[in-house]
């Protein structure tokens, strides 16, 4: 088996090279790809050193999979030729997300959506990820009418740039590259990716349109807050949820305890909730500080933390390959 992994040299592609080694995927075949600048480089994997090949060479390769994380304009311009050699893509970008006959998975949601001809698999944004990860059997038991949601992205999640602006501004260098328009030492920026029209940014548009497809659910009403905080890893987010049935916390807690991937850290008394200091490097999605919201009918609060370059991008999409690859056998 042939797996190419495009854009392997950066933060999320290399992570994705580990997670395959932790998940078994070493048996195979390796095309790590990459931008021209980084041809002939070499990246470590199972053991063995790989070189670096152009995307185009690794195209004519013909994989069998390719997972992409090089940015939307790559999967756009590539996907769709990795796709006529036959070629499944899951491509962790926002390019592919919202099309209509592309699916956007979380394996342990809604894999079933997948049918045997897609070529092309989205990979969802990593702050709609872990939350949809609490929500959905949250969703299918008592159906959930509204979201409003804050978001504390760490700068993991502007990728090498935002490590690095954060890193020199601790060290009080002064940084050659900005990520942000403002220092992020210190500091919270309320602005994640473009601003819109109605004031919205890009980050917040993706929670709302993205949980809708993930869930099956178009008519639920989200509203969301983004914001980056100066952590090197791991995204936080407060979700208020008000749901169109009636619960009991005992329920809820229930349906989370047994949800795959996801773990209940939830004692205020021992101090116990989640924290990106603890979710870092590890795969599942931490849910605590579960509450009712006494301000509004069937409504609660959860606090939900995750690893965004593990689950949030490329733990997900090695678990979507690996799904794929049990179906198909």
């Amino acid at each position: 088996m042939k797996i190419a992994v495009v854009g392997a040299t950066g933060l999320v592609g290399s992570k994705m090279l580990r997670v395959m080694e932790e998940y078994g995927l070493t048996d195979v075949e390796l095309l790590p790809a990459a931008s021209e600048r980084s041809v002939g480089k070499e990246v470590e994997f199972a053991g063995r050193k790989h070189r670096v090949v152009s995307v185009p060479d690794a195209i004519e390769a013909a994989p069998d999979y390719a997972i992409f994380s090089a940015g939307g304009g790559t999967s756009l311009k590539y996907a769709p030729s990795f796709a006529e050699k036959g070629c499944t893509v899951v491509d962790n970008s926002s390019a592919w997300r919202l099309e209509k006959d592309v699916p956007l998975v979380v394996p342990e949601i809604n894999i079933d959506t997948v049918k045997a001809s897609d070529r092309i698999i989205a990979n969802p944004n990593c702050s709609t990820i872990q939350m949809v990860m609490a929500l959905a059997p949250i969703h299918q038991a008592f159906g959930i009418k509204r979201l409003v949601i804050a978001t504390y992205q760490s700068v993991s999640g502007s990728g090498i740039k935002g490590l690095q602006q954060m890193d020199n501004e601790e060290k009080g260098i002064e940084s050659p590259v900005m990520a942000y328009h403002y220092p992020i030492h210190h500091n919270v920026i309320p602005h994640g990716g473009e601003f819109d029209e109605q004031g919205y940014t890009t980050e917040e548009v993706k929670l709302v349109n993205e949980t809708r497809k993930i869930l099956g659910d178009p008519d639920i009403r989200i509203t969301a807050t983004v914001v980056r905080v100066p952590v090197s890893g791991g995204h936080s987010e407060a979700v208020n949820v008000e749901t169109r049935k009636p619960f009991e916390l005992a329920q809820v807690r229930d349906l989370l305890n047994r949800m795959p991937g996801v773990m209940v850290v939830d004692d205020p008394a021992r101090h116990l909730y989640p924290m990106p200091l603890y979710a870092y490097e590890k795969n599942e999605v931490f849910v605590g500080r579960i509450r009712r919201d006494e301000s509004v009918e069937n409504g609660m609060n959860l606090w939900i933390v995750s690893d965004n370059i593990r689950k949030g991008a490329a733990t997900n999409a090695v678990q979507i390959i690996c799904k794929l690859i049990e179906k198909r056998k």
